[in-house]
């Protein structure tokens, strides 16, 4: 059922653009104009993507870099969804026995010991040589433009670099020099160079173009310098040769090899499918986060939600308990499928989420409640202490638990970018690059920039899907979303925010689909959350009965919330969620950014 009457006071902070030409949608106003620059020049949806994924590398260093990974969901001129795993695995050398030989119970979450293979400069460049059609040189400009020449540094920037500042002046000394003005952070609003960063990509192009060829073959050089020329030499030498304080409190070489780099290729794989409401809602397999979307919307099925009011009591209610029982599967049975047997077809299954769905009652439960699958899933799943300390495995012993927001970053969180583009041709692509931040680990010495630390999410139990091993994927919090619409290619939706990747933007879908709402009223509603789940991240806690509340929540609906026994945490207004939002149907484009943090933008025309 959907309920299309007008909600009333809740002004859109935007407008929902439309146009019938091309729509970019990023996670900063740069690089979403960046990709729309693309298109102006006559390039299509993914000529703007990977043009506005090396601007993000640039103006947001802190979010993502060129050494870290990016799932990506797209549909070539209306045709079938494909994703492409831009997720790099474990090292070879990576075992559970190296790590604890090492001192380790947990992977540490910064510095070397927690890379995985670098999988973002890849994955950009198979989807610029397989779908799009510009040249190199011409999806770097931009980027290259604002590392040589400087850019406005926001605020976020200028603070992240700041609260690591002490740590790259006595340990970083190459961040240091990559990072600060004068031994101090930048100032916000000053021009700001990342010019190594710069070098680095020129000497890329410059090698990649000498000989000539067409744009696939200098694109395919491009991926063999960085896979096996200068950039994998300095990544093997740095892990091999250095010594580099992390959040252990002690210093570690690496287990990255550039014969771990020359073997990544991005693959493409089929995702996941879900039917709802008229929409397939589309997702990546279970080596990330991303199918407890699925889940939530398989529980979710059972209740007639257009009934309800989306600011009221009961579609919250609802949203959320459905949200803890997922994301308890999630704990339990996620895990790269190439290593673990991930019964995904059972657990998106009808009479599954019908005998899960009986659990969602009146009250707000304070349990994690994971499913019951025989043969499959760990004997012993992840729990939080809910006191911000040290997880443990149920049945286990409280670990040494490292993250890259632990001490070295003094509570500075980092995070995750998030890119869509649709145009006239068709095309409708979204990303979510992330990983590879200034506060995870040392710029390689001659790059201007650092590894990634994605090998956090792995456990260091044989026993776990999750568990790690050499060439396993961790079970990444990266999670674009998808959806067709009576069959058809229509949107593209997701969001920065680790574990809530799998939270907003799924509401706002919902808000979509069962209320009329346009993209922009959909996201500029008040949104919600709950950390009832353990954390993917440091100390992987977990808050039993948590939900958090935005500002503008009705007051009624809050006191109704916490009647029926939630642990609600108001938040101030226009701080939760950095969703965005874009759609193709009929030849007519559409797009929304939420103006949270007054970062993210949508442009077209």
């Amino acid at each position: 059922m959907t309920n299309s009457r007008p909600l009333g006071g809740f002004p859109t902070t935007r407008p929902e653009l439309k146009g019938t030409f091309g729509m970019v949608t990023t996670s900063h106003w740069l690089a979403s104009q960046a990709g729309m620059g693309m298109m102006e020049k006559g390039g299509n949806a993914f000529d703007a993507v990977v043009a506005a994924a090396f601007v993000l590398q640039v103006v947001q260093p802190h979010m993502c870099g060129p050494l870290g990974e990016v799932p990506v969901l797209f549909s070539r001129e209306g045709g079938k969804v494909t994703a492409l795993a831009g997720q790099g695995p474990a090292p070879a050398a990576a075992t559970i026995d190296a790590y604890r030989k090492e001192g380790f119970d947990t992977v540490p979450g910064t510095g070397l010991m927690a890379a995985t293979v670098p999988a973002a400069f890849d994955s950009w460049m198979v989807l610029l040589a397989d779908h799009g059609t510009l040249a190199l040189a011409d999806v770097l400009a931009p980027a290259l433009g604002y590392a040589a020449n400087g850019y406005p540094v926001p605020p976020m920037v200028a603070g992240a670099i700041d609260s690591v500042r002490e740590v790259f002046l006595a340990e970083w000394t190459t961040s240091a020099e990559t990072y600060l003005v004068g031994g101090d952070a930048p100032r916000p609003g000053s021009l700001y160079r990342l010019s190594q960063l710069a070098e680095t990509y020129t000497r890329v192009l410059r090698e990649a173009e000498t000989g000539g060829g067409s744009r696939e073959q200098v694109i395919a050089r491009a991926r063999k310098i960085w896979r096996e020329g200068f950039v994998a030499d300095a990544v093997d030498r740095f892990c091999r040769e250095g010594r580099v304080y992390d959040s252990s409190g002690e210093r570690h070489g690496g287990l990255l090899t550039g014969e771990d780099m020359a073997k990544f290729a991005a693959p493409y794989e089929d995702p996941l499918v879900y039917d709802y409401c008229g929409h397939s809602v589309v997702k990546c397999g279970p080596w990330s986060q991303a199918p407890v979307a699925l889940q939530q919307l398989a529980l979710l099925k059972g209740f007639d939600l257009g009934a309800m009011d989306p600011l009221g009591p009961d579609f919250i209610h609802t949203v959320i308990e459905c949200a803890k029982l997922a994301f308890a599967d999630r704990e339990k049975f996620y895990g790269d499928p190439k290593f673990a047997r991930v019964p995904m077809d059972v657990l998106l299954s009808d009479a599954y989420n019908d005998a899960r769905r009986r659990l969602v009652g009146a009250e707000a439960s304070m349990d994690l409640r994971p499913g019951d699958v025989p043969g499959f899933g760990a004997a012993r799943i992840l729990t939080g202490d809910g006191a911000g300390g040290a997880g443990m495995l149920s049945g286990g012993e409280p670990g040494r638990t490292l993250d890259t927001q632990g001490p070295l970053e003094k509570g500075v969180r980092s995070d995750t970018v998030h890119i869509e583009a649709v145009d006239r041709f068709g095309n409708i692509v979204s990303a979510t690059p992330s990983g590879a931040w200034l506060q995870s680990s040392p710029v390689v010495p001659g790059l201007g920039f650092p590894l990634g630390t994605r090998a956090q999410m792995f456990w260091l139990d044989e026993t776990h899907p999750s568990g790690l091993a050499p060439g396993k994927r961790p079970r990444t919090t990266l999670s674009p979303s998808f959806a067709l619409k009576d069959g058809r290619p229509y949107m593209a939706f997701g969001t920065p925010g680790g574990d809530m990747q799998d939270q907003w933007p799924l509401y706002c879908f919902l808000r979509h689909v069962h209320f009329g709402l346009n993209l922009q009223e959909a996201i500029d509603l008040p949104l919600f959350e709950t950390l009832h789940f353990p954390n993917s991240f440091w100390p992987r806690d977990a808050v039993p009965g948590h939900l958090g509340l935005e500002g503008g929540t009705p007051a009624a609906t809050v006191t109704e919330l916490r009647r029926r026994g939630h642990k609600v945490e108001e938040s101030p207004a226009w701080s939760m969620g950095r969703v965005l939002m874009s759609s193709s149907e009929g030849g007519i484009l559409r797009a929304a950014a939420t103006s949270r943090f007054m970062q993210s933008y949508a442009v077209g025309r």
